[in-house]
């Protein structure tokens, strides 16, 4: 991870809302809970720096518990797993997964081909009933981006050498 600048949370907030509208239209639009999830990094670390992530980075980030947008088929149990680990069980069981989580599944293959936009994470787990559950809770973790990762990692869009850009709520100093 390379760190670029501090960045103040308006700012972190503003780029975030560009990029997720709440009443943007599709299947399964979470944006208001990414949203909550941000602001809980705030409350808990509140200081922000803009940063570019490699390849290892995206892959080591810890994903809390996901059901799959609706769907029956648990993608990330509520002990959490890394990306490496949400997209190699993806890829273990990619048929099954698309029948039993049809919007999930959409979200991934849009992430299959559409330009990669900024993550926002934190460097620990946040409160909510999604990371009540993880069983490590230190270290880099998903606030927002969860499909984008996952479609990366397990379609090979995680080249090495590239860098992701991101936005991550670290402990401010006391």
């Amino acid at each position: 991870m390379r760190i670029l600048e501090t960045v103040t949370f308006d700012a972190v907030l503003r780029h975030f809302r560009a990029e997720h509208p709440v009443a943007r239209e599709h299947d399964g639009n979470t944006n208001d809970e990414a949203e909550g999830h941000v602001r809980n990094a705030e409350r808990l670390l509140g200081r922000w720096s803009r940063v570019l992530l490699g390849r290892q980075d995206v892959l080591d980030v810890m994903l809390p518990w996901h059901l799959g947008e609706g769907g029956d088929r648990e993608l990330v149990p509520p002990t959490g797993m890394t990306v490496a680990e949400a997209a190699e069980t993806l890829r273990s069981q990619q048929d099954a997964y698309a029948r039993s989580n049809p919007v999930c599944w959409r979200k991934l293959l849009r992430q299959r081909t559409a330009p990669r936009t900024p993550l926002f994470l934190s460097a620990r787990a946040v409160g909510g009933v999604d990371y009540e559950g993880l069983r490590v809770k230190e270290g880099v973790t998903h606030l927002d981006g969860l499909h984008r990762m996952i479609a990366w990692a397990a379609w090979h869009r995680l080249p090495e050498g590239e860098e992701i850009p991101a936005y991550v709520a670290f402990a401010a100093p006391r």
